[in-house]
């Protein structure tokens, strides 16, 4: 009973992120300078005239007050209705669909390459002081390196410079090579250091004595004994994980100039197409919630304690 009272208040949180993602994004895109008619007669090149723009404002509402535009929006959002873009004139939610695979490919491309790497590397230098300084400062370098300017390094050497990977597209594995990393080597930065910590206390604690006594090697012990005990603090680390990728989709897709839901974000937001921009912003939001909420719950499952907190 307990559980699901925790669950119930963790959905009603959820639901609270979701309106609140909602109204600051509304209020962003409806206040900056630009006019969203212009989007839907053809962009401004289009050059329509005062008529044709009064006409679409009050076909789509534009000519309502911000607060009744809002209103609508919530109504039809709370309906399960994301609207037609300005832009593309195609549902939202076909408009993100055709979109989502490129982004996902990518995501897990550099999930799994960035868990790989922060792994293998705080295996090797977990508790071995030679190697351990060097490893946190290249760590504290990746993780601090802003995304856009670690693309840019990266498509100067292993494109421009060695001519060895595309530098846009997103055909083909060679081309998702340069972006996976670029969203990777932060991510691996950041659970690098936080995994070698938790090792460095595992490594100490008597079963690892225990075992180092039984004749097992210092890569056995690690492999099959420190590491699955030091892997709960990446359970923690998921939201960061999530928070990364879809940030990071956004510099990363339009940089590397591949299609998916970040680079679609960044021309609805230029184009102040408040539909897409509102279902990107809410589709990220409710993957964060509800992947926070599944920590939660693999935390219940981990310690049995915690359920009588909950």
């Amino acid at each position: 009973m307990k559980t699901l009272t925790f669950i119930g208040w963790r959905l009603l949180a959820g639901v609270g992120v979701l309106w609140g993602a909602a109204t600051l994004t509304f209020l962003v895109v409806h206040f900056t300078p630009g006019d969203p008619a212009e989007a839907v007669v053809g962009g401004e090149g289009a050059a329509p005239t005062p008529e044709v723009l009064a006409q679409v404002r009050a076909e789509y509402g534009l000519d309502r007050p911000w607060y009744e535009q809002y209103a609508a929006h919530l109504w039809r959002i709370a309906h399960g209705d994301f609207g037609t873009s300005y832009r593309l004139h195609t549902p939202v939610t076909r408009a993100i669909g055709e979109q989502a695979a490129a982004t996902v490919e990518l995501a897990v491309a550099a999930a799994v390459t960035g868990l790989i790497l922060a792994i293998a590397v705080a295996l090797a230098t977990a508790g071995r002081r030679r190697w351990r300084g060097p490893a946190s400062a290249v760590e504290l370098v990746a993780a601090s390196t802003p995304t856009f300017w670690l693309g840019i390094v990266l498509l100067t050497v292993f494109s421009f410079g060695l001519r060895l990977l595309p530098s846009t597209g997103g055909q083909g594995v060679a081309s998702l090579v340069l972006p996976a990393l670029c969203l990777a080597l932060p991510i691996a930065g950041v659970l690098g250091h936080v995994l070698r910590e938790a090792l460095e206390e595992v490594l100490d604690e008597p079963f690892i004595v225990s075992a180092r006594a039984r004749g097992l090697g210092d890569t056995a012990v690690r492999l099959r004994h420190a590491l699955r005990h030091a892997l709960t603090p990446l359970v923690t680390m998921t939201g960061f994980w999530v928070g990364a990728l879809l940030g990071g989709a956004v510099v990363t897709e339009t940089l590397f100039t591949r299609q998916g839901v970040g680079r679609l974000l960044v021309s609805a937001v230029n184009a102040k197409d408040l539909p897409v921009v509102l279902g990107v912003v809410l589709l990220s939001a409710l993957v964060y919630v509800l992947v926070n909420l599944l920590v939660d719950l693999l935390y219940l499952v981990i310690d049995p304690r915690l359920k009588e907190a909950a």
